[in-house]
């Protein structure tokens, strides 16, 4: 092998065993970095802020809100640990192990099905919110949604370590050279899983949410018509109508984005290489950035968190007894 064939190998030093670098242009992966970088850095700060919000505010100490706390967190943990190392894994080498990337990966798997998790509870949440407003309080605590949170993250670390099991027993076993990091699921247990994390939970959001719309444009309807009939149990419910239905609105908008981020990745993975390779990557940068949009949906429809973000950058929330602040 000559010296000029050596200097393109991850790993000069192990000739035929060592990976080739990933061929690109300089400019094209400067780019890249760059942008992905500024995204990164965006996911990590919004998200934190939704973080020290909903967890020092008491105000927004809500059942509704510890789901969105959840999202919260997977979020961050997306532009903190999944963009910068998948940056790292997709245009150079892997120079840091097959521990770690056997780690990488299951943790990335955690992140995402707890996502979903997460997005099947907030539209559970708003079923209940809307379609029994008067057993909402009582059913949904916001100590129960703190278990379910827990539950969805506790189940989503055992469902991906099964998943992932062989690859942690044997490291880099489906690497194909040194400074490589994959992982190859074969297609029965490929399969299952798109049905366990993708179609399934879609087909339960979906369903949730287009009852919950039936409900809302019913409501909106009947308010519209000024109903005189009021009952005590419509007299309690209309209490809670207008803020929940706009609640519902925002979630909705969180959910369709979550949908229209996620379908293409999962639509990607299902189709296989029948697409092109610049698609895949589209998709793949797609699936990542709904981390980012999901907190910029927060700033245009929650006022608290508009309000929220000015204390916290102003540092009054260092000040005694700020967590008491009237932040609705």
């Amino acid at each position: 092998m000559s010296l000029q064939d050596t200097t393109d190998l991850c790993f000069p030093q192990l000739f035929n065993y060592s990976c080739k670098k990933p061929v690109s242009l300089l400019s094209e992966t400067m780019l890249l970095h760059v942008l992905l970088s500024c995204i990164s850095l965006v996911t990590v700060v919004l998200n934190l802020m939704i973080i020290i919000s909903v967890s020092h505010f008491r105000q927004l100490h809500t059942p509704t809100n510890i789901l969105l706390l959840s999202l919260a967190v997977s979020d961050f943990l997306v532009g903190l640990l999944s963009m910068p190392v998948d940056i790292l894994r997709k245009t150079s080498c892997w120079f840091l192990g097959d521990s770690l990337c056997s780690l990488f990966i299951y943790v990335s798997y955690i992140i995402t099905s707890a996502s979903v998790g997460v997005m099947v509870l907030i539209s559970a949440d708003r079923f209940v919110a809307i379609c029994d407003p008067l057993h909402y309080p009582s059913r949904v605590t916001e100590r129960r949604a703190k278990v379910c949170v827990c539950l969805c993250w506790l189940i989503s670390a055992l469902y991906n370590i099964i998943l992932v099991k062989d690859e942690l027993i044997q490291l880099g076993m489906h690497n194909s050279c040194y400074g490589e990091c994959v992982i190859i699921v074969d297609n029965i247990t490929g399969t299952i899983d798109t049905v366990l994390t993708f179609i399934v939970p879609v087909f339960v959001i979906v369903v949730l949410y287009m009852r919950v719309f039936v409900v809302a444009v019913s409501q909106a309807r009947a308010m519209r018509s000024h109903v005189t009939a009021v009952t005590l149990q419509l007299s309690v419910a209309a209490t809670t109508k207008k803020s929940e239905l706009k609640a519902a609105r925002t979630l909705g908008v969180l959910v369709i984005v979550f949908l229209l981020c996620f379908c293409p990745y999962y639509c990607y993975s299902i189709a296989g290489s029948v697409l092109f390779d610049r698609f895949s990557e589209f998709v793949y940068y797609l699936f990542f950035f709904n981390s980012t949009i999901n907190p910029l949906i927060y700033t245009l429809f929650y006022p608290w968190f508009r309000k929220a973000v000015k204390l916290i950058i102003t540092l009054q929330i260092l000040e005694p007894g700020s967590c008491e602040t009237n932040i609705l």
